[in-house]
């Protein structure tokens, strides 16, 4: 059966009606899923092995025979294990039906067809009984439910159905209990994902600054965490003002409640400061006496430990709903509130010799409403874009580069999603500024911002499509500087902020004959790399701890080969080291001052590799020639040549290809180079690429 998938093409901004078979959503999500990372997690796969040989171990020491549930069974990893460990029977619960079809194939290869029997459904419709999905219930709950944030996944709500209805009282479980660890810091660079700072700048009549309304100073921000490999996150980019608490822990042996709650620790200060993030992490013991304990805790926690990198938990950062001078030595508390899928933070500071009877006054004060982006901007931009507005050297370039095309009688119209460039032009000494906004939340945002600013009567805000344009909307003027970062926010490639160049087209007819375009052209660069670990989400896992789980690899490489092309995929790589093995190469250029082309763009070439390692693909990023000799780099920012290491602009997604013959052998003999066609198709606004190794 086909499919209609309707879907608006980041790049050219159209809709696009796209005919797919049924397997389209399959073979997305398998593509795009995790399995083959968290199969590659040495530390959880033992930790787990360990901990369900002695759950087994205890059942058949009291004489029960072992039945064993497994929910989110994913491979049927979990439930072999069980078996081989000496389990009589495990139910291995998988809603996702592709990922069900793999593990009855996996159990029946691996020999337990006749121990493990896998059920296509959701924990919370399985039933229980003789004629039921379970004929009784199990006396030992395995599980792998957890995200980053622990609860995400809805752990809890799983949990809480399982203890009611598909386990007996007093079962063992693996894991045995999860506890949730938090930090309190302060750090500018974490802080700039959440509030924009004001914005200098030197203009001809002395240095203006550009404030974000008081709506947004004082906005919660948005409930969702921010989640980041916290082991790349330099000691010298945040300041630790508490020691490591322990916030809550989950016993998932007992019954387990996922209605709203929150926890409350106190705090002193271990040196004073604003404090501004919290950090979180959590680890689970897979048995009561937390002898095998499997941790998240980030590098200067458990500086002795070995760290398991792992991309299927990672580290939280929380945002307090507002910065808090603290000072050392003085008494807070800090509170978690939770619902059934969130965490959240707020920090209230002890009264004058309060004792416990204040302190459960307190406890009338705690916020249990989840926060709400009151102010939009949360809702326009994301965590990288308030880091990219923050950043002054970027901010710096853009401010250089007007100044050397803006003139006093200079008609300006901007074309970016919620930019403040509009004013920087403004400030430049424009005569007059339209900015055009794709969307009424940016729209929004905007106005209120130019309203804090007393600009309203100074930029005209337009919310139009650029092809829907009208003479009147620019007061019937031809525009003489166009500007564009240019950033959109429905761009997740690097390239598909080339909108800027279908949108220059679509309002060519307003632009005068000798118009300024900023930027005047962009180009695509590429550079093949060795990465550290990132090179393990693509990789297949063959045998994982005895365990034939290749079946799986094949409906992952089946997926990932779907669509004809393989497609580059979007990866922040300041959070994942890699090394060049070559130098950058540009490979294709885009030209602002003219219209998009109706022929397509096509490049060849080979790159030589000039170090040693395993090419594990190309990475591809945009670079925006703004005017004569300033540039900005969405990729690369710098590379130390000795080693190859690579500084990565920290704002934005870079493209990564992997090779799959790299990864599927890592005795390739190395290569010496590699050859690339790219070809940019200007109809769809796609670009296919295809590299060989030579």
């Amino acid at each position: 059966m086909k499919t209609f998938c309707g879907r608006a093409n980041p790049t050219t901004g159209s809709m696009e009606w796209l005919e797919e078979g049924e397997d389209y959503d399959y073979h997305q999500e398998i593509a795009r899923s995790r399995y083959a990372d968290m199969l590659h997690d040495k530390d959880r796969n033992v930790k787990y092995y360990q901990g369900i040989r002695a759950a087994v171990s205890r059942v058949k020491e009291r004489g029960e025979k072992a039945v064993v549930l497994d929910i989110g069974t994913g491979t049927g990893l979990l439930s072999m294990m069980a078996a081989s460990a000496g389990a009589d029977f495990c139910y291995a619960i998988e809603v996702f039906k592709p990922m069900a079809n793999a593990a009855v194939k996996i159990v029946e290869k691996n020999g337990f067809s006749d121990k493990i029997k896998v059920i296509n459904k959701h924990s919370t419709e399985v039933t229980v009984g003789p004629d039921g999905d379970m004929q009784c219930r199990a006396n030992i709950l395995v599980t792998e439910l957890f995200d980053t944030e622990l609860i995400g996944e809805g752990a809890l709500p799983s949990y809480e159905h399982a203890h009611k209805y598909l386990v007996q009282e007093g079962c063992e479980a693996v894991p045995h209990r999860a506890t949730v660890y938090v930090q309190l810091v302060e750090s500018r660079r974490m802080w700039s994902w959440k509030k924009l700072f004001p914005v200098h700048v030197e203009a001809e009549d002395g240095e203006k600054i550009l404030f974000p309304p008081s709506e947004m100073e004082n906005c919660p921000g948005v409930p969702s965490v921010c989640d980041i490999q916290l082991n790349q996150m330099p000691s010298s980019d945040f300041s630790t003002l508490s020691d490591v608490v322990t916030m809550f822990s989950v016993d998932f042996s007992k019954p387990v409640q996922s209605a709203s709650t929150y926890y409350r620790v106190q705090l002193e200060p271990v040196k004073s400061g604003k404090a501004q993030i919290v950090l979180s992490w959590w680890d689970i013991d897979m048995d009561p006496l937390g002898t095998i304990n499997c941790t998240m805790a980030p590098y200067w926690v458990k500086p002795t430990s070995a760290l398991q990198w792992r991309d299927h938990w990672m580290q939280c950062v929380y945002f307090l709903p507002r910065e808090e001078p603290v000072l050392q030595g003085e008494k807070l508390y800090l509170t978690a509130c939770r619902d059934e899928y969130s965490v959240w933070y707020s920090l209230q500071k002890a009264r004058e010799g309060e004792n416990k009877a204040d302190e459960e006054e307190h406890k009338a004060d705690v916020p249990v409403e989840s926060p709400v982006c009151r102010c939009r901007a949360h809702l326009l931009w994301n965590r990288p874009r308030f880091g990219e507005l923050n950043d002054q050297n970027r901010t710096r370039q853009y401010i250089k580069a007007l100044r050397k095309v803006l003139k006093t009688d200079s008609v300006c119209l901007c074309i970016s999603d919620g930019s403040l460039l509009p004013v920087l032009v403004h400030y430049l000494g424009a005569k007059q500024v339209f900015t055009l906004e794709n969307s009424a939340v940016s729209c929004f945002v905007i106005e209120k911002f130019l309203k804090a600013n007393h600009l309203e009567d100074k930029i005209k805000i337009i919310e139009a499509r650029p092809e829907l344009l009208k003479p009147s909307h620019l007061e019937d003027k031809k525009i003489s500087v166009l500007v564009g970062e240019p950033f959109f926010t429905t761009s997740l490639l690097p390239w598909h902020n080339l909108y800027f160049w279908y949108a220059r087209t679509a309002v060519s007819t307003h632009l005068a004959s000798n118009v300024t375009v900023l930027p005047q052209s962009a180009s695509l660069h590429m550079m093949i790399v060795e990465f550290q670990d990132l090179w393990r989400i693509r990789s297949p896992c063959g045998i994982c701890e005895g365990f034939d789980v290749r079946t799986m690899d094949d409906m992952i490489k089946d997926s990932l080969n779907f669509r004809e092309s393989k497609e580059a995929e979007p990866h922040p790589l300041w959070e994942y080291p890699c090394k060049s093995l070559s130098d950058p190469q540009e490979v294709l250029t885009f030209d602002f001052t003219k219209t998009v082309p109706q022929h397509c763009l096509s490049t060849e070439g080979s790159v030589k590799l000039s170090r040693k390692g395993k090419s594990h693909g190309a990475v591809l990023w945009m670079e925006y020639h703004l005017a004569a000799n300033i540039s900005i780099s969405t990729g690369l920012m710098q590379m130390s040549n000795e080693k190859g290491n690579c500084e990565w602009n920290p704002h934005c997604k870079q493209a990564v290809y992997f090779f799959s013959s790299v990864i599927e052998s890592e005795i390739l003999s190395d290569p010496t180079a590699i050859t690339y066609t790219i070809n940019f198709d200007t109809k769809t606004g796609e670009i296919a690429m295809d590299f060989k190794l030579l």
